[in-house]
């Protein structure tokens, strides 16, 4: 790592108004419980708080010098701080620099692969990591689920890491000889500067649909977020799936170099996805050139999501027959699409899937792809986040009802929300629009529980999915996360029938 001074690290709009710009700095963190003794501490401005109100904290843990606006400076100087101090009105802006200049995150930098888009981007990287594991590749991966470096595994926070970590971590890859990273790139993360000062050398855009409006206001604001990934500052080329309006579109108003990609019939794009929808076997077509794929996952989407990870490795320049080779790898993708066993097999149970799909268009997609080869019920564990675009609620029960037998409505991550006004929401897109028989549970567990119980008194061949969660751990519950694993409450209750008979 290269030494660096407070000097070395002021930029343009940057001044000095307090300490010593001969200051050295190790590291830099805006996170006092990650933050270690040489590092810049970023003190800033949030929507509860300031970050400068806990300087004590970034002093104990052997802050240098601070990175902050006015108001921080003015409340660090007010608190007697003899820290030296630069100044900048909207420090976010500049963390990526910063970061980037300690910890020298260009100097090795892998290639890097960064996917974007409301739904898919999670399954889409894993089909990539595997299929350059397959090619020989080191990889890295930065995700909702993991961050890897090489062999080792790390829960993830966020989706994105903040830009500070980011650099730190893509550091660390180019340190232990990771020759491709592969990103999810949230919509959050491009609107707050966490990927600031990445360059991917190949972007994907996946799809866009209603998700996050309470951060965004506006589809537009959310589609204007996810096409910055498509320029020079952030890529060098574009992959586009044009299968929806808002990829369409982005092919046109991107500014780099965009290879595009459809499953439409009647679209018009670079590739095109052909073959049988209701089989693995995807034919994707450019010109005079055929490159045959197997879709190592289930459903129509998992064959676009494997046709984008194969022409993202095709245009960073890896021959299309070792792509086609590569991705027959079925690539171990947590909470998506994820069968719950029992621990004893029995053929009387019913079929059991945990996914993650928690918008409309993924809740759609999800049971789309499980009601042709379910022969008996088809039963849905549904529930909508609380605090988070409320809008979305009906749709996701319209969603369920529209393929589902059975939809049970029940709590996801209520947070500070009346689970009850949530449950509400989301049965109202069930009944009566549909032909779906609409059971309302409090509790997830009971719900779940009940969903199983449902599916096995009906008889052999039914389906039970358990959307929403997917991976995740934990609960959240007027701001405490109560331990809680889809599949492992989906496994205790498939055990309860089997002891049962």
């Amino acid at each position: 790592m290269t030494l660096h001074t407070v000097a070395d690290l002021l930029g343009d709009g940057a001044r000095l108004t307090h300490g010593d710009l001969a200051t050295e700095v190790t590291g830099v963190s805006l996170d006092t419980k990650t933050l270690q003794p040489g590092d810049l501490w970023a003190a800033l401005p949030g929507a509860r708080a300031h970050g400068a109100d806990f300087v004590d904290q970034a002093l104990a843990a052997g802050a240098v010098a601070v990175l902050t606006d006015a108001d921080g400076v003015s409340r660090l100087r007010a608190k007697g701080v003899e820290l030296p101090l630069v100044e900048v009105e909207r420090p976010r802006t500049v963390l990526g620099r910063v970061a980037a200049a300690v910890y020298d995150s260009a100097a090795r930098r892998p290639k890097m692969f960064g996917i974007t888009g409301t739904n898919g981007k999670t399954t889409t990287a894993y089909l990539m990591v595997s299929a350059l594991e397959a090619l020989g590749r080191t990889t890295g991966l930065i995700g909702t689920i993991e961050t890897r470096i090489g062999s080792e595994r790390i829960k993830s926070v966020r989706t994105t890491p903040e830009t500070t970590d980011l650099h730190a971590l893509l550091a660390t890859m180019g340190e232990r000889g990771v020759d491709a990273c592969v990103m999810e790139v949230s919509s959050h993360a491009l609107t707050l500067h966490r990927v600031d000062e990445v360059v991917y050398d190949v972007a994907l855009f996946a799809n866009l649909s209603q998700d996050h409006l309470d951060f965004h206001g506006t589809m537009e604001e959310y589609f204007r977020a996810k096409a910055s990934l498509f320029t020079p500052e952030r890529s060098r080329r574009g992959v586009v799936c044009i299968d929806d309006e808002w990829g369409q579109r982005l092919s046109r108003e991107a500014s780099v170099p965009v290879t595009t990609v459809t499953s439409r019939l009647d679209a018009e794009a670079d590739w095109v996805i052909g073959g049988d929808p209701r089989q693995p076997l995807v034919r994707l077509t450019r010109r005079d050139e055929t490159v045959r794929l197997e879709s190592a996952l289930p459903g129509d989407f998992n064959r676009v999501n494997t046709a984008m990870a194969a022409v993202a490795l095709i245009e960073s320049g890896v021959p299309a027959d070792q792509v086609a080779e590569a991705v027959l790898t079925r690539p171990e993708v947590p909470g998506r699409m994820e069968i719950v066993a029992p621990s004893t097999p029995s053929d009387e149970l019913p079929l059991a899937i945990v996914d993650f799909a928690h918008t409309p268009d993924a809740v759609g997609a999800a049971l789309a792809a499980l009601r042709p080869q379910t022969n008996g019920l088809l039963v849905v564990v549904l529930g909508a986040g609380g605090s988070r675009d409320p809008g979305k609620r009906p749709g996701m029960g319209a969603a369920a009802a529209a393929h589902a037998d059975v939809v049970v409505v029940t709590d996801d991550n209520p947070r500070d929300e009346d689970p009850e006004v949530i449950r509400a929401a989301v049965a109202d897109g069930v009944w009566p629009r549909s032909r779906a028989r609409l059971e309302i549970v409090a509790g997830r567990v009971d719900a779940i529980e009940r969903a199983v119980a449902i599916a096995h008194e009906s008889g052999p061949g039914a389906t039970v999915a358990v959307l929403g969660k997917g991976h995740e751990q934990g609960q959240e519950v007027r701001g405490e996360v109560r331990d809680h694993d889809d599949r492992t409450v989906l496994r205790a209750a498939l055990d309860r029938r089997s002891a049962t008979g």
